[in-house]
């Protein structure tokens, strides 16, 4: 019996300190602009960032003042206004939405019954609250909206705000494929008490051998494509990815431009030469498809790069992440805001797989080929509006995290979702490609 309290009480702690931490991320992301840049869309794509702050407060009330804890309503008439299903975000700024010291007095007020009621629920007994679950999905729903205002911010148009240390320098070269071996591996899990429920259940994919990049397409590397016109060519892309191309009248990455016989990139209000060595950012699904045909290769189907990513070939079974079962340490990735750009290639040799294959958490998304879709045996929980409704061919799967992930919203099993035209997330890729038998030796 206190060897249960004890525990209780551990998590307990935990989930207060990562809501404390998850909240002191989202005050430095709104905080750090005025409030007529709170109020304001800086892009048709985005909400104001008041929209995002108000909503993570909204959800926080729902399903844990009101439905873990019992509690009345805090603002119960405002709750129409905050359902990301009832309003698209283009249409967010003409609500009536809370100005901003009201919205982080809401915050504030929400936040103090979900602490006051942490000390006393029972986190056992439900499903909905065991081993923390619920305030588990609230930490890692109020992460998500930090990583889209942090996207937000990316379209702000202004003088720089954010700042960070750079990330760290390569400390090894990484370059060419490495071969994933052929065979049964275990994807998603049936274990890990926060993951969500379009990562469940654990169940045996068979993959074939093939070959991944070593480490996430750079720069340098997007930028010979460019110049061997990858833009113009047709047979680069799909016939979907071409009429994109064609009516969007893509030729670079977003928010690069020409810079004398190179290029320039814009990040966070600052302009600088792009990065040769850094991973390739703001791509959207069918700029990364063109490229891999110009290589020669595909983007790696969602199974592939979950068996790069955890499979360890000396025991048959799958870790929680690339380097292991412990949580991301700086060592391992690029992770959680701590710099706001991706690292250069090589940067962090202790958190690659068994199998040698670099970076695939952290730095950027990574565009897979499959389209989103629910695992064998997959049951929607809590509700069907986080997963099940976006299940089918219009959005594709992205996988690993960002620089703008936080460790909390991110493992081997977490998936990603959005339209393959999308570029405003911090999206980027890495080749696969078949292995022939004489390859597989």
């Amino acid at each position: 019996m206190i060897e249960s309290v004890d525990t209780a009480e551990r998590l307990r702690a935990r989930v207060a300190a990562e809501l404390e931490r998850t909240r002191a991320r989202s005050a430095v992301l709104t905080d750090s602009v005025d409030d007529d840049d709170l109020v304001r869309q800086h892009s048709p794509l985005m909400s104001p960032l008041v929209w995002d702050l108000a909503h993570v407060g909204n959800q926080e009330e729902l399903w844990l003042v009101r439905d873990v804890g019992g509690r009345e309503p805090v603002r119960q008439d405002i709750d129409h206004l905050y359902d990301a299903f009832r309003h698209a975000r283009g249409d967010r700024p003409a609500l009536p939405l809370l100005g901003p010291a009201e919205a982080r007095g809401y915050v504030r007020t929400v936040r103090d019954k979900v602490l006051d009621l942490l000390d006393t629920v029972p986190l056992e007994g439900r499903r909905l609250v065991t081993d923390g679950f619920a305030f588990g999905m609230i930490v890692q729903h109020e992460q998500q909206h930090d990583e889209t205002m942090l996207a937000t911010h990316q379209l702000r148009v202004g003088p720089p705000v954010l700042t960070a240390e750079p990330p760290p320098p390569a400390r090894v070269a990484v370059a060419g494929e490495v071969l994933v071996p052929g065979g049964l591996f275990t994807m998603g899990t049936s274990t890990d008490p926060w993951a969500l429920d379009n990562e469940r259940p654990a169940h045996e994919v068979d993959v074939p051998p093939f070959f991944i990049d070593a480490a996430p397409t750079t720069n340098a590397e997007y930028a010979a494509f460019i110049t061997d016109g990858g833009y113009d060519e047709r047979r680069w892309w799909t016939d979907e990815g071409w009429a994109h191309r064609t009516e969007a009248g893509l030729d670079a990455p977003a928010h690069w431009r020409r810079d004398g016989t190179g290029w320039a990139y814009t990040r966070f209000g600052r302009t600088g030469p792009i990065r040769p060595d850094e991973p390739v950012v703001h791509v959207c699904c069918h700029e990364a498809q063109a490229y891999a045909a110009w290589a020669g290769k595909r983007l790696p189907t969602e199974a592939e790069w979950e068996k790069a990513a955890r499979f360890d070939p000396a025991t048959g079974r799958s870790r929680r992440f690339p380097w292991g079962d412990e949580p991301p340490g700086p060592q391992h990735a690029n992770l959680g805001q701590r710099h706001l750009s991706p690292a250069p290639v090589g940067a962090y040799p202790e958190g690659a797989s068994p199998l040698g294959v670099h970076q695939l958490i952290g730095d950027v998304w990574e565009w897979t080929g499959t389209d989103f879709a629910g695992y064998p045996g997959f049951a929607a929980f809590p509700y069907r509006e986080y997963s099940e409704v976006f299940f089918g061919p219009k959005y594709k799967v992205l996988r690993g995290g960002s620089f703008g992930t936080d460790p909390a919203a991110c493992r081997a099993t977490f998936r990603n979702w959005d339209y393959p035209v999308r570029r405003q997330v911090f999206s980027g890729f890495r080749c696969a490609r078949d292995a022939g038998p004489a390859e597989v030796g």
